[in-house]
């Protein structure tokens, strides 16, 4: 019997987070707390820029963001916007994010760390570029791994592709 496997990715659709921001610069743009105080959101390459003239405006504009991206079934891991403490750009705040994909090498050790010493025995990690193939020769074994992965905590959104 062949062995069986699923990857571990880290994507986001691109898409989603485009509809996000046009619907956060659609109610930035009519309420009445950001009247008057230059909000803005956009895209700059590959990254969200929120802009105001004072730091509360750039805070509760990207609060805005995240609650359109938590709706759309977006991970507010996918973004990275750091410490979230708006920096002064001559007389306006501005925070930029970009937008996180694959996974990178430490939480790939991490993950695979986890799957080794707490996962069922029979099961391997191993790190692929920015994803993760795992295999076993048991489903029930991958299930149980993803299981475990989706009830810890880490640093990157995961999806489970190309179950075999």
């Amino acid at each position: 019997m062949a062995d069986s496997s699923f990857d571990i990715v880290s994507k986001v659709d691109k898409q989603e987070v485009d509809n996000a921001l046009n619907q956060a610069a659609k109610e930035i743009s009519q309420r009445y707390d950001f009247k008057g105080v230059g909000a803005s959101i956009e895209w700059s390459g590959e990254s969200v820029v929120l802009k105001a003239n004072t730091a509360e405006r750039v805070l509760a504009a990207l609060d805005v963001f995240e609650t359109k991206l938590v709706k759309r079934g977006v991970s507010l891991k996918n973004i990275d916007f750091g410490e979230k403490e708006p920096k002064p750009s001559g007389k306006e705040y501005v925070l930029g994010g970009p937008l996180k994909e694959g996974i990178d090498q430490d939480n790939a050790k991490k993950i695979s760390k986890i799957i080794r010493d707490e996962g069922p025995k029979g099961v391997k990690a191993q790190i692929q570029g920015d994803e993760l193939r795992v295999t076993s020769k048991s489903r029930d074994d991958l299930q149980e791994v993803q299981r475990l992965l989706k009830s810890k905590d880490l640093d990157v959104a995961l999806q489970f592709t190309n179950y075999r």
